[in-house]
């Protein structure tokens, strides 16, 4: 049967794909930055996932706001990035795990979850500039992925409630899959950051200080805000940490221990709380 390696979560903002082109790694505002990706490399390396399944969010590539889906599998054999507008180059295909996407597609509608499935499926920075992070040596990475797509963007959104359960439901039908495959789980987005209104700029360090902590010790912590108190406290755009709950209710799912290989946290990046994270199940 597959196995649940770890998880990884990490920001994912526009402006990290445009330092990635212009070679600014080193440059005193994204040094702190970058530096802290390497110890997660070495880490992949190690642990060669086979497969990675990705819960995002998208920003318009794929949906809009006349059709928001809730929860979207892609179930494509591969998926294809294209020009957001942000000046970031389009990225190689990633390549995609049908199997595991139709496993995950049945599983998820047996546990009651209406979601969208994907046969086609273009994904934005959101899926794409994660794996530019975690292997920014390979053109593609070398695993297939699985992407989830969660709104974020148009209420209602689905509660941290919710979206916990989804990763409990997915987590729970990875160790059921009759595939001897290494399935690492990520999540991308956040942390706390507004783009728009009177709070534009907005940054809550104590609260998303509170919430990796809960990530290792107390998963289910953030499943007690709904989601207008989740933008009180972490910002519209902040609201994206519901991929990271969502990853590790997959871990949960997993039944074992969970502990921390690497974590990072750094203020601003493009007004935005950035966040690292990897963790690994014992």
């Amino acid at each position: 049967m597959a196995s649940i390696i770890g998880g990884l979560a990490t920001s994912h903002v526009p402006a990290i794909g445009g330092a990635i082109h212009k070679g600014r790694q080193a440059e005193p505002y994204w040094k702190p930055f970058f530096d802290a990706y390497p110890p997660v490399q070495r880490w992949l390396g190690e642990q060669r996932p086979d497969v990675v399944v990705v819960f995002y969010n998208d920003h318009g590539l794929n949906f809009f706001l006349d059709k928001m889906p809730t929860f979207a599998v892609g179930a494509a054999p591969r998926y294809c990035n294209a020009d957001e507008g942000w000046g970031i180059p389009t990225t190689a295909p990633l390549a995609g795990c049908e199997d595991l996407s139709w496993h995950l597609v049945e599983s998820l509608v047996a546990d009651e979850f209406d979601i969208v499935t994907c046969q086609e499926m273009l994904v934005d920075h959101a899926c794409t500039l994660p794996f530019r992070l975690f292997w920014p040596q390979d053109e593609a990475p070398p695993v297939q992925i699985v992407p989830i797509a969660i709104n974020t963007v148009l209420f209602p959104l689905p509660t941290a409630r919710r979206v916990y359960k989804l990763g409990l439901s997915v987590g729970r039908a990875i160790t059921r899959w009759a595939d001897p495959r290494r399935v690492l789980v990520m999540g991308t987005g956040g942390l706390s950051h507004q783009l728009e209104g009177e709070r534009a700029g907005f940054i809550n360090k104590r609260f998303d200080l509170a919430f990796l902590d809960s990530m290792e010790r107390n998963p289910e912590w953030a499943t007690q805000f709904s989601d207008r108190e989740l933008v009180a406290q972490a910002g519209t755009q902040g609201v994206e940490l519901l991929n990271w709950l969502a990853m590790r209710g997959a871990l949960s799912a997993a039944g074992s221990s969970v502990t921390t290989v690497h974590r990072n946290y750094h203020i601003p990046i493009s007004n935005t709380a950035a966040g690292l994270l990897a963790l690994q199940v014992a």
